[in-house]
C-alpha cells in the first residue's frame, strides 16, 4: 500500500477592470490532498495530466490483481 500526495497552489485571480462585482468568493493559496492507494495499483505506472483546469490521474492495476478467467474441469 502507498500514499499518493498532490500538492498545488491556486493563484489569486485578477479582477477585470471596469466590472462591478456584488460578491466574489474564490479559494486561493496552497493545498495538499493525500489518498491511500490499494495494493492493487501499479505505482510505477501512475500518470497525471493537467488540462483546462482539470487534473486527471491514471492509476493502472497491477497484472496480478486484474480479474482472469480460469477453466474449471469437471471430473
Amino acid at each position: 500500500y502507498g500514499v499518493l500526495t498532490i500538492r498545488g497552489k491556486r493563484e489569486r485571480a485578477e479582477e477585470q477592470k471596469g466590472e462591478t462585482y456584488h460578491l466574489v468568493e474564490r479559494a486561493y493559496g496552497e493545498f495538499v490532498r493525500s489518498f491511500e492507494l490499494p495494493g492493487t495499483v501499479k505505482e510505477d505506472a501512475i500518470e497525471a495530466t493537467y488540462k483546462d483546469g482539470v487534473l486527471e490521474l491514471r492509476l493502472p492495476k497491477s497484472e496480478e490483481s486484474k480479474p482472469r478467467r480460469i477453466e474449471v474441469k469437471v471430473a
